[in-house]
């Protein structure tokens, strides 16, 4: 097919606003579906996906569509619409020309919309805007095209009504692509050049990697190197995605396709490397999207020490599906052998957990996350600190610095005091305050990472009914007080549940983790004591108390002594058992601590 037939795009938005229902619409136009094949979320790979009626991984797909007498392919990618998977989007956005801009007609343009437009229009693609679910009884579709004619600075007319559901303005968004989306531009003489956005693994055929030739042509059996890991394959089968792989002999520039050449090895597959030919190759690679940078870090372990090997090799497979997933290994005196991992946020770790359990059948417990700090010793020197344990003796710290977002929520008017006691209770400090319309306020707020790692996203939905969206941006570090919190039973250190916290925060947040212990770890035959400390000060203490037997049930009558013997007997055993019992905490323990409020 020429290349001036070809359309890439993508679809943009905010959580929730219907993005894969019209990427079902538009399949089902298209015929590239069949009826059969139909089903909601029909893109949506995982079963999480559709349990959830979230998008989590980005998928491609290309459709054929006939205009005014002329075929055309459009190669679709439908994107992740939660900002911890705004990653996804960086990636779709670089190998497309125009983007769909998705605004729910009842919701309004919301944080992520916005920021994932300034992502697009980064990139200069073209965008379309639409307003989606023009069924619904509630729709606003004069105050909500007002919003992103502010926005983008569109015409009234550009704005394309449509409705996923029913599949109202469907031909007319389809036309709008073709008419306004320009063609991939390349040189198609030129040596190759391929851009992988996304890799994925198969077990019987290795690891199959998605791309779109920006220069030049691939065949299939051609001798090709991937140009940042330097490794040089025979691609066997080369071809374009339908709802499952479609094999073809030739793939010019501006296809998206995919390529299966037999690798096994994850690390040799890198998502926004270059692929070009061994004996033609492109002077440079092509200039990907940015490094992904982790968020939150928990410690990851297997329940049995000996699956240590399998959870590597599940991590290294799930690694390759999901690029945003980092891991190291690392050690703990409670937990064994396990991995350090990072993360974009705490939806993703548990979208990670999720996935280990169901595709790869691995047990594990998480400990409790933290963001990364960095510890300015007195010799000056930088330490990048992942985990507690890795935080310098306090008297070799000159300083400590911690990551800062710039926190960006669109909310209601009324809802500002509470969201504001909420931010500014979490240490923010407010930026900017402006009114999008007159009942619609964007309030930007500079705040610590660590305070909306565990429950602040689910807080913001409660105090604004749902309302209010949320996005943030990383800004940098700043120095803190921040100190390490210990748990210890029975004395005992449980390194998986130390964490780092403000000083200002330390004293609540170890007295409410003692109290969630004591609600959780089981009772023993001996006093369980919990108490949180800062270095060797003990800052809170609970206990629970031990189960005891009624040793005197036996005694009818007879003298107290035979009773007192009986009891001192017990206690000479309790004394025992605490000397030689240890503690066993349950995996809620650790998931609890997380939610302390």
């Amino acid at each position: 097919m020429p290349m001036k037939n070809i359309r890439n795009f993508c679809i943009i938005a905010h959580i929730d606003h219907g993005k894969s229902t019209l990427a079902d619409r538009l399949l089902e136009y298209t015929k590239t579906v069949t009826d059969k094949e139909l089903q909601s979320q029909t893109l949506d790979s995982m079963d999480l996906e559709r349990e959830r009626g979230i998008t989590i991984k980005s998928k491609a797909i290309q459709m054929r569509y006939d205009y005014e007498g002329v075929d055309y392919t459009l190669n679709l990618i439908d994107t992740p619409g939660h900002v911890d998977f705004a990653y996804e989007v960086s990636r779709s956005i670089a190998a497309c020309e125009g983007a769909l801009l998705i605004v729910d007609a009842t919701q309004g343009i919301q944080a992520q919309t916005i920021s994932n437009l300034y992502q697009a229009v980064d990139h200069d693609l073209t965008i379309i805007p639409v307003l989606n679910k023009m069924d619904m009884p509630n729709a606003m579709p004069e105050e909500v095209e007002d919003q992103i004619i502010d926005l983008i600075g569109c015409k009234r007319s550009e704005i394309l009504h449509a409705s996923g559901k029913t599949g109202m303005g469907i031909e007319e968004i389809l036309q709008a692509i073709i008419e306004l989306v320009p063609p991939p531009v390349g040189d198609p003489e030129a040596p190759l050049q391929g851009l992988i956005f996304d890799s994925v693994f198969n077990s019987f055929r290795g690891i199959i990697a998605y791309f779109k030739i920006v220069n030049g042509e691939i065949r299939k059996g051609d001798y090709v190197k991937f140009f940042n890991t330097e490794k040089e394959y025979y691609a066997d089968e080369v071809g374009v995605l339908g709802l499952g792989l479609v094999p073809r002999d030739v793939l010019k520039t501006g296809d998206v396709g995919y390529i299966i050449s037999g690798i096994k090895t994850s690390k040799e597959v890198k998502v926004g490397d270059t692929v070009t030919h061994v004996k033609r190759p492109c002077a440079k690679a092509i200039s990907g999207f940015e490094e992904v940078k982790p968020m939150v870090f928990a410690g990851v372990y297997p329940i049995d020490t000996e699956d240590y090997e399998d959870l590597r090799a599940a991590m290294e497979k799930l690694q390759l599906n999901d690029a945003s997933l980092t891991f190291i290994p690392e050690s703990s005196a409670a937990l064994g052998f396990g991995f350090r991992c990072g993360f974009l946020g705490l939806l993703h770790m548990e979208i990670v957990q999720e996935r280990l359990d169901r595709e790869f059948n691995m047990d594990v417990i998480t400990t409790v996350p933290n963001v990364p700090y960095l510890a300015y010793t007195n010799k000056g020197e930088v330490v990048e600190v992942h985990n507690p344990s890795g935080l310098p003796e306090p008297g070799l710290i000159d300083y400590v610095e911690e990551p800062y977002i710039s926190a960006q929520i669109i909310t209601h008017s009324d809802y500002i005091g509470n969201l504001m006691a909420l931010c500014l209770g979490k240490r923010g400090e407010l930026v900017k305050q402006h009114y999008l319309t007159t009942d619609r306020v964007e309030l930007v707020f500079n705040m610590p990472l660590a305070e909306i790692v565990f429950d602040f996203y689910d807080k913001l939905k409660s105090i604004s009914k749902g309302y209010a969206s949320f996005d943030y941006q990383t800004t940098g570090f700043r120095s803190s007080k921040l100190v390490k919190l210990d748990v210890l039973l029975n004395g005992e250190n449980v390194d998986a549940l130390s964490t780092l916290t403000h000083v200002d925060n330390a004293y609540g947040m170890g007295k409410r983790m003692c109290e969630k212990l004591k609600e959780l770890i089981p009772r023993q035959q001996f006093d369980v004591a919990i108490q949180a400390a800062i270095g060797a000060k003990i800052i809170a203490r609970e206990t629970v108390k031990a189960l005891r037997k009624d040793v005197t049930a036996k005694c009818y009558g007879g003298d107290i002594s035979r009773k007192r013997k009986l009891l001192e007997k017990q206690k000479k055993g309790k004394k025992r058992m605490k000397q030689v019992g240890n503690v066993e905490v349950p995996q809620k323990a650790f998931l609890a601590v997380l939610k302390l409020d």
